[in-house]
C-alpha cells in the first residue's frame, strides 16, 4: 500500500489519472475505482459501461463517475492510468495510450498485463477488489471512509462474494471493518442492494435459458449447461443452486461469444479452478479468459457451439481428487 501511496503521488503530480474500470460495469469494479478516486482530486472513475446495481447505487448515493466512449479522448496531461478489477486490457473495453504509466489494483488469479518500467501492480489474496481498496484507504486516506464511500466498498464485496457464501476471514473481517463507525444499518443496507426489478421480458429470457439447459458427463464431472441473451450469470448461479457440479451459460452478440461459468465449493475442492479453464480457453480459441476459481468467464469471436465445445474438452481433461 506504501507503493500505490507513492505511485499516485507521482502521477498526479504529472497530470490526470483516470482510474478505469472492468467492462462489465459490476459493482465490485465500480465501487473500487469511485472509492479510490474519493481520496485524490486528480483522480476520476470512468469506464465503459455501469451494471445494473452499480448504476442505481451510484445515482442514490450521487458518485461522481464518468461513462467513456469505445474510444475515448483521453486528458492532453496524463500522469498515469489506474486499472481496478480487470485481468487484462481487453477487459477494460478501451484502448490505453503508449507511453502511460499504468496500475494495475486486481484480485483475480489471472494476469494478462505487461508491465514496463515506472508501473505497477497489486495482486492480492483477497475477494474482492473493494476489499484492497479498503485497506489503502484506511491507511492512506481514512478521511474519504465516508458512508456513501463504504457503501460503496461494502456492496462490492458483498456482490464479488455471493452474499459471502465464497468469503473468507480477511473478507468478513473487511466487511466488519466497513461497518464500524458507519452511519448505517447492514441489514438495510442489504435488503436496498438485493432489491432487483427484472422485467417480464427479462424473466421470459431467464426461463427460457433455463428450459433449453442440458446435463452432459465430461470425463468425471458433470456439466449443465445452456445459451441465454441476458443475466447470464444469474442463470449459472441459478443452476448451481439446482445442484450441478459446474454450470456454463454462453451468450453471443455482435459476433463475439461470451462464456459464463460457475462451480460450487465442492467442486473447487475436487480440482475444478475456472479461472484457469478460461485461461486455457483463451490460449486454444483466443479471445481473454480468467476469473476465479469458482466464477469465471471467456470473451472471443468463435461460434458458440465450437466455444461449448472447447470448455467441454477442456472440464474432460480436468483431474478430479477423490
Amino acid at each position: 500500500m506504501e507503493r500505490l501511496a507513492d505511485w499516485i503521488s507521482k502521477a498526479t503530480s504529472n497530470g490526470a489519472v483516470p482510474v478505469l474500470t472492468g467492462r462489465n460495469g459490476d459493482m465490485d469494479t465500480i465501487g473500487s475505482a469511485i472509492a479510490l478516486a474519493a481520496s485524490n482530486p486528480g483522480l476520476l472513475a470512468c469506464g465503459l459501461h455501469l451494471g445494473r446495481l452499480a448504476n442505481r447505487l451510484c445515482n442514490e448515493l450521487n458518485a461522481p463517475f464518468r461513462k467513456l466512449a469505445k474510444e475515448p479522448s483521453w486528458p492532453s496531461k496524463l500522469g498515469g492510468i489506474i486499472i481496478v478489477d480487470a485481468a487484462s486490457q481487453s477487459q477494460t473495453g478501451v484502448v490505453i495510450p503508449e507511453g502511460v504509466p499504468i496500475c494495475v489494483i486486481d484480485h483475480h488469479d489471472t494476469c494478462d498485463w505487461d508491465f514496463s518500467e515506472g508501473d505497477l501492480e497489486l495482486r492480492g489474496n483477497a475477494r474482492a477488489t473493494t476489499q484492497m481498496v479498503f485497506e489503502y484507504l484506511k491507511e492512506y486516506s481514512p478521511e474519504t471512509l465516508t458512508d456513501e464511500v463504504r457503501k460503496l466498498l461494502l456492496a462490492g464485496l458483498i456482490t464479488d462474494t455471493g452474499r459471502f457464501k465464497h468469503a473468507d476471514e480477511s473478507s468478513l473481517r473487511c466487511a466488519a471493518d466497513l461497518l464500524n463507525g458507519a452511519g448505517f444499518e447492514y441489514q438495510e443496507f442489504v435488503e436496498e442492494i438485493q432489491k432487483e426489478k427484472i422485467s417480464p421480458s427479462d424473466r421470459g429470457a431467464i426461463l427460457k435459458a433455463l428450459s433449453r439447459c442440458q446435463s452432459t458427463d465430461c470425463g468425471k464431472w458433470n456439466l449443465v449447461h445452456t445459451h441465454a441473451g441476458i443475466h447470464e450469470g444469474k442463470v449459472a448461479g441459478l443452476l448451481i443452486q439446482a445442484g450441478a457440479e459446474i454450470s456454463l451459460v454462453s451468450r453471443t452478440r455482435d459476433g463475439e461469444t461470451r462464456l459464463t461459468a460457475r462451480a460450487p465449493r465442492s467442486s473447487t475442492i475436487a480440482g475444478i479452478h475456472l479461472g484457469e479453464m478460461m485461461k486455457v480457453m483463451s490460449e486454444k480459441m483466443g479471445g481473454e479468459g480468467g476469473g476465479h476459481d469458482g466464477a469465471a468467464g471467456w470473451t472471443g469471436r468463435c461460434e458458440r457451439i465450437a466455444s461449448e465445445t472447447a470448455f467441454i474438452n477442456i472440464l474432460a481433461n480436468t483431474r478430479r481428487s477423490e
